[in-house]
C-alpha cells in the first residue's frame, strides 16, 4: 500500500470554456492537485459537486442561469466546501460580497476577457487553492455565524476623547479570510482617538475598494494609505496592494506613511511584518498589534518586534481563524498576549486601550 498523500480534488466553475480549460490546466500542473470536473454555471456546478465531492472549488461569479453568489449560498447551507473566487475583473467589488457569503479567498484575473494572460495567476492560484482546501467543513459552516457575532459585539467603552492607556496606534494584519473579519471588527469597535493601519494581503485596486467598503464601519473614517500622509486619530488606513507600507516619524511624536517597493524574496505586498516592525520601532509600548487569519507566517517577525519594544499583541484563535497559519505561528512562538476567537477581538481591543498606564 502506497503512503503517497492523495491529491486535492478540485472543480473549476466558469462560463467561459477557455477559462475553464486554462484554469484546469494550471491546477493540473501542480503534482498535488487533480481537477475532477468542470462546470459552466451554478446549476451544472451543483450536480458536479454532489457527484464528485471535491476538496475545493474555483468559482467565477458572473454566470448565466445560476450565478456564483447563488452557488455560494447553496454550498453553505447544503455542502460546505472551500471556494476560491477567480474574479472576472481586476476592480470587481463583488469579490468582497462573495467573501462575506462564504468564499475563502479570491484571485483576480489579469484581464476581463478570456486571454492567454490568465497563466500569470498560476502560482497565486495554486497557493490559494492549497490553503483553501485545508479549511474544514465545520469551520466553513460556522463562519457566517462567527462574523455576525463579531460585527454585533457590544463595544467596550474606552476613555474618549483622551486615551489614558498605553497605546496610541493599532495595527492589524491578515491574509486568507481577513477582509470580512476586519470589517466585522471595525463594525463593533468604538471609534477612538487613535490611528489604525491595516496590512491585508490583497492586490492593487482591491485595497482601495476594500477601504471604500470599510469606510463608515463603526463610525471610522477609512481610506487607502498614501505616501507621505501623516496619521490622524479616528482614521483607519489600508495599506495599498503592490507596495510595502512602513511608518516613519514626523514632527515630534507624529507618524506618517512611507511606501516602499517589494524587496527581493518578499512574497507579500503589503507585508504584515514590514508594517508591524516599523510601527513597533516608533511606537514601542504605545502600540497594539492584532494578527488575524491567514496562511504562512507573515506577522511572526513583526509580533516579535512588538513584544521586544514593549507593545501588546492579540491573535485570532484557531477556533475561528479560517486558516490558522499566521496567528498560529506567532502563538507557538510565544509572541501572543491574548489569543481570542473573532467575536471577542473588538472588545479586547477596547479593553487594551482602556488600560491604566500604571498597570502596564
Amino acid at each position: 500500500m502506497s503512503g503517497k498523500k492523495p491529491k486535492l480534488r478540485a472543480i473549476v466553475v466558469d462560463d467561459s470554456a477557455y477559462n475553464r480549460q486554462t484554469i484546469a490546466r494550471l491546477l493540473e500542473g501542480d503534482e498535488d492537485i487533480t481537477v475532477v470536473a468542470t462546470a459552466h454555471d451554478g446549476e451544472d456546478a451543483m450536480k458536479r459537486i454532489l457527484e464528485h465531492r471535491p476538496d475545493v472549488v474555483t468559482l467565477d461569479l458572473e454566470m448565466p442561469v445560476m450565478d456564483g453568489f447563488s452557488l455560494l449560498r447553496w454550498l453553505t447551507a447544503n455542502r460546505p466546501t472551500p471556494v476560491v473566487v477567480v474574479s472576472s475583473r481586476d476592480s470587481d467589488r463583488s469579490v468582497f460580497k462573495a467573501l462575506e457569503f462564504g468564499a475563502v479567498d479570491f484571485v483576480a484575473k489579469p484581464s476581463a476577457k478570456a486571454s492567454p494572460r490568465l497563466t500569470e495567476i498560476r502560482d497565486e492560484l495554486i497557493r490559494k487553492v492549497r490553503a483553501a482546501a485545508s479549511v474544514g467543513p465545520d469551520k466553513l459552516k460556522r463562519r457566517p455565524e462567527d462574523l455576525e457575532k463579531a460585527a454585533k459585539a457590544e463595544p467596550t467603552p474606552a476613555p474618549v476623547p483622551e486615551i489614558t492607556g498605553a497605546f496610541s496606534l493599532l495595527v492589524l494584519g491578515a491574509s486568507t479570510g481577513g477582509p470580512p473579519a476586519i470589517q466585522a471588527i471595525l463594525r463593533s469597535l468604538m471609534r477612538l482617538p487613535i490611528s489604525v493601519v491595516i496590512a491585508q494581503h490583497m492586490p492593487p485596486v482591491f485595497t482601495r475598494l476594500f477601504a471604500e467598503r470599510l469606510h463608515g464601519s463603526g463610525g471610522w473614517r477609512v481610506k487607502e494609505a498614501e505616501a507621505g500622509e501623516h496619521l490622524e486619530p479616528g482614521t483607519v488606513y489600508v495599506a495599498p496592494g503592490g507596495v510595502q507600507v512602513e511608518l516613519v516619524s514626523y514632527e515630534q511624536d507624529r507618524l506618517r506613511v512611507r511606501l516602499e517597493p517589494r524587496r527581493e524574496g518578499e512574497l507579500y505586498t503589503p507585508s504584515v511584518d514590514r508594517l508591524f516592525i516599523s510601527a513597533a520601532r516608533l511606537s514601542g509600548s504605545r502600540l497594539l498589534a492584532v494578527l488575524l487569519t491567514g496562511m504562512g507566517d507573515d506577522g511572526k517577525a513583526g509580533m516579535r518586534e512588538v513584544k521586544a519594544r514593549g507593545g501588546r499583541t492579540i491573535a485570532e484563535s484557531e477556533e475561528t481563524a479560517v486558516v490558522y497559519g499566521m496567528p498560529g505561528e506567532a502563538a507557538r512562538a510565544g509572541l501572543v498576549d491574548r489569543s481570542l476567537p473573532l467575536p471577542g477581538i473588538a472588545a479586547a481591543i477596547g479593553e487594551e486601550f482602556a488600560r491604566n498606564p500604571s498597570s502596564t
